[in-house]
């Protein structure tokens, strides 16, 4: 049907400039000195990780990025704030900017808000980095820094280069992946992006 290969040129043109974005952007979405870097910081392999920590399939989807972190020795996480679901959000994702520069235990901070009951906001933030030995007070002061403000607003601006809209979503190689996905997804696309480069699939090899 006509409307059938329309549709499907429509999505091949908006994969390519997906594509392209991605490698415009690549400083920004794979090397911001500002994101959190889980797993080994000089891996072979980037994994970025768009996320809200109000919501909940970013919280489903806890366990598998574990897994990934303590079975692949050579990869390396960037973890990107992408508080679009509550103010709640917004407030600890300032929190959690100023903890990923403290050179605390970063991972510990993370599942502590995924782990935590009800809505993630600043003051449930502001506890969890407590625990680690940050001053809340600190903290509390710095959420408004301009330049906290600035790193949230850049990956809004990133989100909308790569027509983003939801939480989780995974950027690896040149490709886009939304939502919490299967491990074995995650898992594939590591290897596709090790071996090859391009985290779809890579060209078959010669026998």
């Amino acid at each position: 049907r006509m409307s059938d290969a329309l549709d499907q040129q429509n999505k091949a043109a908006a994969a390519v400039q997906q594509k392209q974005q991605i490698a415009q952007n690549a400083a920004v979405i794979f090397n911001d000195p500002d994101d959190a870097v889980l797993g080994n910081p000089k891996g072979d392999v980037t994994l970025v990780e768009m996320f809200d920590y109000n919501c909940s399939f970013c919280r489903g989807a806890l366990p598998d990025l574990a897994t990934l972190l303590s079975e692949d020795k050579n990869l390396r996480v960037e973890l990107k704030q992408f508080p679009i679901l509550t103010a709640g959000s917004v407030d600890a994702a300032r929190v959690a900017l100023e903890v990923a520069k403290s050179g605390k235990d970063y991972w510990a901070f993370h599942t502590a808000l995924y782990t935590s009951r009800g809505e993630v906001t600043g003051q449930t933030a502001l506890d969890e980095a407590k625990a680690l030995g940050l001053d809340p007070d600190t903290l509390k002061a710095g959420m408004q820094d301009p330049k906290i403000t600035a790193e949230i607003q850049s990956s809004f601006d990133l989100a909308q280069k790569l027509s983003l809209s939801g939480t989780p979503t995974y950027i690896i190689g040149d490709e886009i992946i939304p939502g919490a996905v299967p491990l074995d997804q995650l898992k594939l696309a590591i290897a596709n992006v090790r071996a090859c480069g391009s985290a779809v699939s890579c060209p078959a090899k010669q026998s």
